[in-house]
């Protein structure tokens, strides 16, 4: 564990040497709700009114992705293991930039990790054959939302990995009980 934390500690040192004017700007807006929230919610809708009945049975396995990610993550793992942030921890103290509250709580695994790759993972997996290339988008998504929890100086690299896996088998789980109910979009679907 101490290996594992000296590594997380020099990728957290270099990240935060990488401060920007853009990136100052720029970067924090990717972990802000008021940034990612219409996105989600422009595909909840568009999944429900494209898609009707099992457009609304995937919003609402989407939305349960979503709760049980944030759930498992900040309420059960975070009090277990009770990792303190980065930002928090005396030795990084003085590299930490202040670009957003250090925020209170815990570090270990990251919720908006869990919550977006959640959500990307679950994208992936029941859109089938109609998702395309958006599969690279929803990883690079998920994946720059993270990075800007980094960036900020609120999490380790390893709580992003952990959140990170977390959500994706969250989507998993919760993937495979809606493709075996409706099917995946693009295949033949099942009688609901």
């Amino acid at each position: 564990m101490d290996f594992l934390q000296h590594i997380d500690q020099q990728i957290y040192t270099i990240v935060q040497g990488w401060g920007s004017d853009w990136g100052d700007v720029f970067i924090p807006l990717l972990r802000n709700p008021y940034f990612w929230a219409p996105v989600y919610l422009y595909i909840l809708v568009w999944m429900w009114t494209r898609y009707k009945h099992q457009g609304l049975w995937w919003c609402a396995f989407f939305f349960l992705c979503f709760v049980l990610s944030d759930f498992i993550s900040a309420s059960i793992i975070k009090p277990f293991v009770m990792r303190p942030r980065p930002c928090r921890n005396p030795e990084l103290m003085a590299i930490y930039r202040g670009l957003i509250p250090c925020g209170g709580g815990y570090s270990f695994p990251s919720s908006h990790a869990a919550n977006h790759f959640s959500l990307a993972v679950f994208i992936i997996l029941t859109l089938g054959k109609k998702s395309g290339k958006l599969w690279v988008i929803c990883i690079a998504w998920a994946s720059a939302v993270c990075f800007a929890q980094l960036y900020v100086g609120v999490h380790y690299l390893s709580d992003l990995l952990a959140g990170a896996i977390l959500g994706a088998v969250i989507a998993w789980v919760l993937s495979g009980l809606y493709v075996q109910r409706f099917g995946q979009f693009g295949s033949p679907q099942k009688q609901t």
